[in-house]
């Protein structure tokens, strides 16, 4: 394996060497709690979830960290709005993304710590920071903690920002400040907030601030030093910036590899809950579109461009996937399903080029015009081969048709059931006006189903039918 991967701090492509040979650690900064996960959250854990399968297939063992912010200033706002307690919301958004990930073949990380669970290593690495000049506790009893930004020459590394551009956080308060550009380690707790959404510290009772949060489980699940540390591009600055100036304060050396994914846009805005422009699974599935299909949408552009989402484009994905599907179909009915297997050469040089799954793609494609040529020409030992190359190419993008993970989604499987015993009494009416030599009354069904978006193809093991146009 000679994978490239596109470093942010270092602004190149640079070949990925693990700190241990045959391990790797990786931490993807998750959600916070707010809210309920929207399809531009989804990428995400479909990009990192694509970059662990490759390392796997590499022979790579990978511990897999994926962290949940369940306390923050967003979500005390969601607590007054709703009176209900954090954890309440917190919890309930939890399971709703437990759920969707799983819908979308995204496997559990190895470990997905919640913020609130660590607070004591928050304290452990908020004193470090003290005690060696990086940190002040406010000096007017709020109990809030600051990072002096000015105390590292380093800040701005990251992200490109000279320190005289960056502006003071909106987000934060502004009690004690010595530099309006300082950040909250530790936030006092205010008169106005829940009693429950603070904790004892030395510094009085109060709650973490954002960016120490990651810190500190980095550290506790990856150590001192680690791999690869990821999130979306909106990350950049502030948070994964002041992520590495704390960190390096605190004499830790933290990721060696820092790799973000584009944003997916609705029109010309990220797509959010706070704009109002969000759109979650249940928009896509009451188009018609499966769960595979958005995976495979969202898996297909290379993770660093922007995705600019539109139904249009979503249903192409899907068209396009239908027609993968086909073929798996179509090959296993001819020579059984076949075990995953070596991916080919040009797959395996798109992958490692900066995990250009668009380029993959391109390289899957063109082995399945192969493969449907072996199949017009009745060629089962290249079907054979070819099936395993798509199949373990399919299965390395997470979007395999014949991965038990897509066997049944609860509603979308059920509502798969009903479209199978439909189409099932239309192709017996059809076989039984075939026996009586109707062929009239046989092509009739065979043209209402198509114009129901069903095709049906006859084969030598009887009819077969997809969803969709055929290859």
């Amino acid at each position: 394996m000679t994978l490239r991967l596109y470093d942010t701090a270092t602004r190149s492509v640079r070949d990925f060497v693990p700190r241990q040979p045959g391990k790797v650690g990786v931490y993807l900064c998750g959600l916070t709690l707010q809210g309920p996960p929207h399809i531009g959250h989804l990428r995400s854990g479909v990009n990192y979830d694509v970059l662990r399968r490759w390392l796997t297939y590499a022979g790579l063992d990978v511990t897999f960290i994926r962290n949940l912010t369940d306390i923050d200033d967003k979500l005390l706002v969601k607590c007054r709005e709703q009176e209900r307690p954090f954890w309440s919301i917190a919890y309930a958004n939890e399971v709703i993304l437990a759920n969707t990930y799983r819908t979308l073949n995204v496997a559990p990380p190895t470990y997905e710590p919640r913020a609130t669970g660590h607070i004591p290593e928050m304290h452990e690495l908020i004193q470090a920071l003290i005690d060696g000049g990086h940190a002040y506790p406010a000096g007017d009893d709020s109990g809030d903690v600051y990072f002096d930004v000015k105390s590292d020459p380093d800040y701005g590394f990251l992200s490109g920002q000279q320190l005289e551009s960056v502006q003071a956080g909106t987000d934060e308060f502004e009690r004690g400040k010595r530099d309006p550009r300082d950040f909250a380690l530790w936030k006092g707790v205010k008169p106005e907030e829940p009693q429950d959404a603070s904790w004892p510290s030395p510094w009085g009772r109060g709650r973490p601030g954002w960016h120490i949060e990651c810190s500190a489980m980095c550290r506790r699940y990856l150590g001192a030093e680690f791999d690869i540390h990821g999130g979306g591009l909106d990350l950049v600055f502030p948070h994964h910036e002041n992520e590495l100036a704390q960190s390096r304060s605190a004499g830790l050396p933290f990721a060696r590899y820092w790799v973000h994914h584009g944003l997916l846009n609705l029109g010309e805005a990220k797509m959010g809950k706070s704009l109002g422009n969000a759109l979650d699974l249940a928009h896509v599935t009451a188009l018609g579109v499966r769960p595979v299909e958005l995976r495979y949408y969202l898996a297909s552009p290379h993770y660093r461009s922007r995705i600019d989402y539109s139904d249009e484009a979503l249903g192409e994905a899907a068209v396009a996937y239908r027609r993968l599907e086909g073929f798996v179909q179509r090959a296993v009915e001819r020579v059984g399903p076949a075990e995953l297997g070596a991916v080919p050469a040009a797959f395996a040089a798109a992958m490692d080029d900066d995990l250009n799954t668009s380029a993959a793609l391109a390289a899957l494609h063109e082995v399945l015009r192969e493969g449907n040529n072996a199949l017009a020409e009745g060629d089962d030992n290249a079907v054979r081969s070819t099936l395993v190359s798509v199949r373990t190419m399919l299965d390395l993008l997470g979007v395999d048709p014949l991965d038990p993970a897509w066997a049944d989604h609860g509603q979308d499987g059920e509502l798969r059931n009903v479209i199978d015993a439909l189409v099932a009494l239309a192709l017996e009416q059809r076989a039984q006006a075939r026996a009586r030599k109707d062929w009239t009354a046989a092509d009739g069904v065979r043209d209402q189903l198509r114009h129901a978006g069903v095709v049906v193809e006859d084969t030598p093991h009887g009819p077969r039918w997809t969803i969709g146009e055929q290859d």
